[in-house]
């Protein structure tokens, strides 16, 4: 007997290229920098931004290779997939600790190639090569926090 999956709604629609360049930035910086997931994120067609929880403030060289790093990330043309496994085995795969109190037992994982996995509802692309390009636009860091604008060209 095949079970159907029930998943959680979603709030909002996301515009694809931008949400999914908003997991390539996550990975990127969990990898550049050690830190979580971006505490808080607004993520819209035209630009977007994400703030992230450092102890530091980063060079302008070192913003310079986040951006150059997406980019590189993007140019794989890597493919976006989809699957769906019980929360217990997804824990050992992504970070739950932002899910909701009611989120299903069953969650939704995207997968962005080889490079990124997350327990997200959104919206994505199919390949990275439907993003075009990250654009840092601006930063700003006070109190631990890293403030980060960009948009999609």
């Amino acid at each position: 007997m095949k079970q159907e999956i029930q998943l959680n709604e979603h709030n909002k629609q996301e515009y694809p290229p931008m949400h999914t360049a908003e997991h390539i930035l996550n990975q990127t910086m969990v990898r550049m920098f050690g830190c979580p997931r971006s505490k808080n994120a607004h993520i819209e067609r035209k630009k977007s931004k994400c703030d992230y929880l450092l102890a530091e403030e980063p060079s302008a060289e070192v913003m310079a290779e986040v951006e150059k790093k997406i980019n590189e990330v993007i140019d794989r043309h890597l493919p976006v997939t989809i699957e769906f496994m019980p929360k217990e085995e997804a824990g050992d795969i992504v970070d739950l600790s932002k899910l909701p109190d009611d989120a299903s037992d069953t969650l939704r994982i995207v997968r962005i190639g080889d490079y990124d996995a997350c327990a997200c509802i959104g919206s994505h692309v199919a390949n990275t090569s439907e993003i075009g390009h990250f654009k840092l636009l601006n930063y700003d860091y006070a109190d631990g926090r890293l403030r980060l604008r960009f948009k999609l060209v």
